[in-house]
């Protein structure tokens, strides 16, 4: 196959063929094949061409057909950036890079935050046109700045609702369609306020949060963020336990005997990159995982059902690993099989059986050994006493 590029990526914006460059226009003019979306088809000069391809929806339903006239010159039409919450992400990893290039256009955040006069280096970009609302809960703090695009006219009462059902009817929102194009419209609204009926496809929300619902960026959530049966590792214990484990950007946790979920979130949570598998053997505590998650914006926290450590072993291989529940010999055994040199291991444990384990290993393999014990000030008759909780044992060590 020749090392020329086949692939072209071209950024259009509303206003179509008009806006598009000379490069862009040569591009589509040789192409053998034009692939896009049916709304940036129709903003050529000749919609109906022979050579045009409409990109199916679910989006990776077209990359076979794609891959099938690999090596022929194509075009493919996108919106904006290809590479800014585009499709340029999603076709490339099935691609060399010395198959493709790319002609930017305006992104539809640039076009936003110019009609609005925000300053983007201080606005948050989200792409939710094919994820989940939830997304945008931990970013939602007052006087913060968002631009969301969405999936369609309808969705922008959804993501109202969202605002609103999180604390943050008060928010000012602005609805931006069909920017740069002949039909753009843009119009204002608080969040509780929403009424409009006829918003047109593209669309990008922009938010000005207003509301008490905020949460806070550093770990140790309260315990009644989560839903949960009691197993859940305690707000200060869990901050303590995350400091621990030191998430960094693009790492890998596994947390076994997951319970609530609490680590992995609060993990997920540390960077957009950081990755988590919760790994629990109970179906009920895993069905609230996965609401815990979804709740909470962290929808991209993998769950395994099943034992500990019989499931692990076709698992990636993580960058730390929590046990939180379930530990035994066996297990620890395994992890340290299983994982590579320079994993970072955090157990926690709360009984007599448990901590002669944990004392074992420390022993033979070192690191940290902690005993965390806590007090909280309650009343005793009608004066003020301390009511201790269980004493953790918590060990960490760098396999």
């Amino acid at each position: 196959m020749s090392k020329e590029p086949w692939l072209t990526f071209i950024g259009m914006g509303e206003d179509g063929a008009d806006g598009l460059s000379p490069a862009s226009l040569n591009a589509i003019k040789t192409a053998k094949k034009i692939y896009g979306a049916k709304r940036l088809i129709d903003l050529l000069e000749n919609p109906d061409d022979k050579r045009i391809r409409v990109w199916p929806i679910p989006f990776a339903d077209g990359i076979p057909e794609l891959l099938q006239h690999r090596g022929e010159a194509s075009v493919m039409l996108v919106s904006g950036d290809p590479f800014w919450y585009g499709a340029g992400r999603t076709i490339t990893r099935h691609i060399e890079r010395h198959e493709w290039h790319s002609i930017v256009g305006v992104s539809v955040f640039s076009r936003a935050a110019s009609e609005l006069g925000w300053p983007l280096e201080e606005t948050t970009c989200l792409g939710l046109h094919a994820a989940p609302l939830s997304r945008l809960r931990s970013h939602l703090s007052t006087k913060e700045r968002l631009l969301v695009t969405l999936r369609d006219g309808a969705h922008v009462k959804d993501a109202m609702l969202f605002l609103l059902e999180n604390g943050f009817g008060d928010s000012r929102c602005t609805i931006l369609e069909a920017l740069g194009g002949a039909s753009q419209r843009i119009r204002k609204c608080r969040a509780s306020a929403y009424d409009l009926e006829d918003v047109m496809h593209p669309v990008i929300l922009g938010i000005e949060a207003e509301g008490e619902g905020a949460l806070p960026f550093i770990s140790g959530l309260a315990d009644d963020a989560f839903e949960h049966d009691g197993q859940i590792t305690k707000r200060r214990i869990r901050a303590i336990t995350l400091s621990t484990l030191a998430p960094k950007a693009g790492e890998l946790l596994w947390d076994i005997g997951s319970g609530s979920g609490s680590i992995a979130i609060e993990w997920l949570r540390a960077h957009p990159r950081c990755k988590a598998i919760a790994i629990e053997q109970h179906s009920t505590r895993l069905e609230r995982i996965t609401r815990n998650a979804d709740r909470l914006g962290m929808d991209r926290l993998q769950t395994i059902e099943g034992r500990a450590p019989e499931c692990l072993s076709n698992l990636a291989h993580p960058n730390a690993v929590f046990i939180g529940g379930g530990l035994s010999e066996e297990l620890l055994q395994t992890v340290s099989k299983l994982c590579e040199q320079g994993v970072r291991l955090v157990v926690n444990s709360v009984t007599l059986e448990t901590d002669a384990l944990v004392s074992k290993w420390h022993k033979s393999l070192g690191g940290d050994l902690w005993r965390i014990e806590l007090a909280q000030a309650q009343p005793l008759g009608q004066k003020t006493g301390w009511k201790t909780a269980y004493p953790v044992l918590q060990w960490s060590v760098t396999l």
